[in-house]
């Protein structure tokens, strides 16, 4: 999850951005002008900007401009003209990318979050399978860049399973491990928890291969 702050003088298009942003897991600060802008960028700590080129008091050049003598968070421009001229300019002031008007939603997330990974890389213990990352050092999951809130038995359960990759763990041998030989319930536990870490993991959970009579293993490549 990152801060995001949408700089858009159109009222609808800055809140349909921002209504995306936040179901990708983004918190918004939104700005209807340049001047507004520079004003958060000073005092909020923010971690990509998307920032309109036509607005009133200041414009975008000049807000992109004045943001990177300040600051080095990635910054989408967002223009009504397809103009390579103005694309190469934004570039020249230190944009990172473009949109151009009328765009779709989605796309402009998908932009952002990739345009965040390249910006804030995963630590380099983290543990990866398809759009899976794990981080042990802060017990925390990202699923296409995008953390995930788990339980702490579920978190146990997606660590060790990523960490003994392509091996098969029985029932009895998951509850021993991640439970201890002294819990009292039964291997049904297992399913259940097992059950709600695929769902959160949306079709990534297809990594977690239940084996008839055997058990369960996790599998990288799928």
């Amino acid at each position: 999850m990152a801060n995001i702050l949408i700089v858009e003088d159109e009222k609808n298009m800055r809140e349909i951005i921002a209504e995306y942003m936040r179901r990708g897991g983004h918190t918004c600060f939104t700005a209807e002008d340049g001047m507004d802008a520079l004003l958060l960028l000073k005092n909020t700590p923010v971690d990509l900007m998307i920032l309109d080129l036509m607005m009133p008091h200041l414009d975008g050049f000049s807000v992109c401009k004045i943001a990177r003598e300040i600051s080095a968070l990635p910054i989408i421009m967002l223009t009504a003209k397809d103009s390579e001229d103005d694309k190469l300019k934004g570039y020249d002031l230190g944009a990172d990318d473009y949109m151009t008007k009328p765009f779709s939603p989605k796309v402009l997330l998908a932009k952002v979050n990739a345009l965040l990974r390249r910006s804030f890389p995963i630590p380099t213990d983290t543990l990866s399978a398809g759009k899976i990352s794990l981080v042990p050092a802060s017990h925390k999951v990202f699923l296409d860049g995008q953390e995930i809130a788990l339980t702490y038995k579920e978190y146990e359960l997606l660590h060790f399973f990523m960490k003994n990759p392509e091996q098969i763990f029985s029932r009895e041998q998951l509850l021993n491990r991640i439970w201890g030989y002294d819990f009292a319930g039964t291997t049904r536990t297992v399913d259940t928890h097992i059950k709600t870490l695929r769902q959160k993991l949306g079709d990534e959970g297809r990594h977690i291969v239940t084996l008839i009579r055997s058990g369960y293993k996790f599998e990288v490549h799928v």
